[in-house]
C-alpha cells in the first residue's frame, strides 16, 4: 500500500494534476453530496448537470466553477435558488490548481441519464402531472 501512496503522488508530481475526488472528499463533502438528497448544501450530480446546460465546453464550465469556487458571489452563482434555499458557501482558500481539480472532477460527475437537474417533477412542480 505504502507503495501505491508513493507512486500516486510520484504521478501526480510529474503530471503537475490534483485528484479531485481527494479534494473534493477533504474539502467538500461536509456540505454537499455527490448524489441527492442534499447534505447543507446543493448535490454534486444536479450541479454538474447545470454546468452542462450552460457550458458548451469542458474549459468554460471548469474556468467558472474554479473561479467561483475562490470567490462565490450570487450573481455569478449557477443555480441562484440554491442560495435561496442553502446559502452562500464560503470561498474555497486552496491554490488554483486544486480549485481547477476539484472544479475538472465536479465537471464529470455529470450523469446524462440523470436528465439536466429538474427533479422529479421536470420543471412543472411536483403536485401538476
Amino acid at each position: 500500500m505504502g507503495m501505491g501512496l508513493l507512486f500516486n503522488s510520484a504521478a501526480q508530481a510529474a503530471t503537475g494534476s490534483e485528484d479531485g475526488k481527494a479534494i473534493f472528499d477533504k474539502n467538500c463533502s461536509v456540505c454537499h453530496s455527490i448524489m441527492p438528497p442534499p447534505k447543507t448544501a446543493p448535490p454534486i450530480t444536479p450541479l454538474a448537470s447545470r454546468y452542462h446546460q450552460r457550458f458548451t465546453t469542458k474549459k468554460d464550465g471548469v474556468n467558472h466553477l474554479a473561479a467561483y469556487l475562490k470567490a462565490p458571489e450570487k450573481n455569478k452563482a449557477i443555480e441562484p435558488q440554491a442560495i435561496t434555499r442553502f446559502g452562500m458557501m464560503p470561498a474555497l482558500n486552496l491554490p488554483d490548481s486544486e480549485l481547477r481539480a476539484v472544479a475538472e472532477w465536479v465537471w464529470d460527475q455529470y450523469n446524462p441519464n440523470m436528465g439536466m437537474g429538474r427533479g422529479m417533477g421536470m420543471g412543472r412542480g411536483m403536485n401538476q402531472q
